[in-house]
């Protein structure tokens, strides 16, 4: 459990605010593409919300966007991103780059394409420090290793002198983490940062942002498609589908109840230890790519074995709505599950642990 929820709630105003969020990339000759549609949500000081779902659900193109990572040409971007108070949408490239590193960072999902390989560790870490904090080359030098080790990479004076190849998956994901702790942003995001590493190394990742969210009350906005990782670290869980928030809720709550059939779906096809040998899972039938537009109806309607005729149409003219659920929930389904399925209860249980 992270440093906010041990403590209870986080409490003071929203380091990230982002208000009906929408990104479309548009094309010459073809219907423009919407990846992020009216997306909404906040984390504060000492929180860490997950946004979870399937490949091409919009996550990662979010936070590009609150990043200012996407680029200008063929892309839309509407909506309110405000970072502490200030709106980055339309914000110029100097002040997104002084903001980048110093007050906000970003952890990406392939530690081996994000680091340059003809530089070596250290100065990939030491140029964040010298354009960010008033040091001198020796004293961003010590401070990087510093930072290295704090980040649980042995011998960090010989690996500052070592390029990315020469590191193992879980050591230059570590690098990149150090590189996003340097200058304490007060809002980092983390694209996947487990993925392709084995257990033993996903545990001490998960542990450090654990740590890190309890020693300097960053705010953390985690991205992932895994529900352990969801189960072990987040305050707050909001669940994508097709460039939007289908359900949102408190973790405990999402994964003893799951409303939205979709978040019953992802629940219901994590693997349980206590199956028999040989048990088949329990998948979301079709693929991501089968959904209708929001303005049909339900975009998951198409997979949704809770689906009646009227989640493929326009209900009174308007579309399915974000709508409150019970207290701190959030849900966008007008036949939602009655009862959680049981593998959701099992995953309780191991996130009640």
């Amino acid at each position: 459990m992270s440093g906010a929820a041990a403590a209870g709630r986080p409490s003071g105003a929203p380091v990230l605010e982002v208000d009906d969020l929408a990104v479309r990339f548009t094309r010459r000759g073809e219907a423009d593409t919407s990846a992020v549609d009216g997306v909404s949500f906040a984390v504060s000081p000492g929180e860490t919300i997950g946004l979870v779902g399937e490949s091409g659900c919009g996550k990662s193109v979010t936070s590009l966007a609150v990043m200012g990572l996407l680029p200008r040409r063929n892309v839309q971007v509407s909506g309110s991103v405000r970072l502490d108070g200030r709106e980055l949408i339309g914000a110029d490239d100097a002040t997104l780059r002084g903001l980048r590193g110093a007050d906000m960072a970003m952890v990406f999902q392939d530690p081996l394409s994000s680091l340059n390989p003809t530089v070596p560790i250290g100065t990939q870490v030491t140029e964040v420090l010298l354009e960010h904090r008033d040091m001198t080359k020796k004293e961003a030098a010590d401070e990087a290793a510093r930072l290295l080790d704090r980040v649980g990479i042995p011998d960090p004076l010989r690996r500052l002198k070592e390029y990315p190849h020469q590191l193992s998956g879980g050591m230059r994901q570590r690098a990149l983490i150090a590189m996003a702790l340097s200058c304490s942003p007060r809002l980092l995001i983390a694209d996947e940062p487990t993925t392709a590493l084995d257990v033993t190394i996903q545990a001490q990742i998960l542990e450090l942002l654990r740590e890190l969210v309890v020693d300097t009350g960053t705010a953390l906005v985690m991205i992932t498609h895994d529900l352990g990782v969801v189960a072990g670290l987040c305050d707050r869980v909001h669940v994508m589908y097709a460039g939007k928030i289908i359900e949102t809720a408190d973790r405990h709550e999402l994964f003893a109840r799951p409303r939205q059939p979709y978040t019953g779906g992802l629940l219901a096809s994590v693997p349980r230890l206590d199956s028999p040998r040989g048990a088949p899972l329990t998948p979301i039938r079709g693929s991501a790519r089968d959904t209708i537009s929001w303005a049909e109806g339900c975009a998951f309607a198409p997979r949704c074995d809770n689906a009646q005729d009227d989640c493929l149409t326009e209900v009174a003219g308007s579309t399915v709505e974000l709508v409150p659920d019970g207290p701190g929930r959030q849900l966008r389904c007008r036949h939602p599950l009655e009862h959680p399925p049981a593998a959701a209860g099992a995953t309780a249980s191991g996130a009640a642990r």
